[in-house]
């Protein structure tokens, strides 16, 4: 018996980037103070503690930071899945994410790979960036 998989549960403050994600484009939040885009969505910005933070689009490319690829899962809802690529995705404009990367045969990933976002819809309200092999 196969278990769903858990659903993130945007908040307010992480509302527009989901809200953004399921129309199929990457925002992230940007500090006015000094300039970094930030992710995970937060009040305060942790490289200069301002909260004059703000919601900009970014281009979606970066290059694989690093990886693991995951065999064995004692989470509900992610047996179905295995084996995947789970990465950090280092941005073009210079923030990390967390991800799993698609569309890529497992020993083909590398670190410094180029990759760009792709969305899976999950619900009509939530969709996951995920990443490929992308040209940079």
């Amino acid at each position: 018996m196969s278990i769903e998989r858990p659903l993130p549960e945007p908040s307010a403050i992480s509302q527009m980037f989901w809200q953004k994600a399921s129309e199929g484009q990457l925002w992230l939040q940007y500090c006015e103070e000094c300039s970094q885009f930030i992710f995970y969505p937060r009040v305060i910005c942790p490289h200069c503690f301002s909260t004059e933070l703000e919601w900009k689009p970014v281009s979606g490319r970066g290059v694989i930071y690093t990886f693991t690829v995951v065999h064995r899962t004692d989470l509900p809802g992610f047996e179905n899945q295995l084996p995947y690529i789970y990465a950090v995705v280092e941005l073009e404009e210079g923030s990390r994410m967390t991800t799993n990367i698609v569309n890529c045969e497992i020993d083909e990933v590398y670190i410094g790979m180029p990759v760009e976002v792709v969305f899976k819809e999950l619900t009509a309200d939530i969709s996951l960036p995920y990443f490929q092999p992308g040209c940079k």
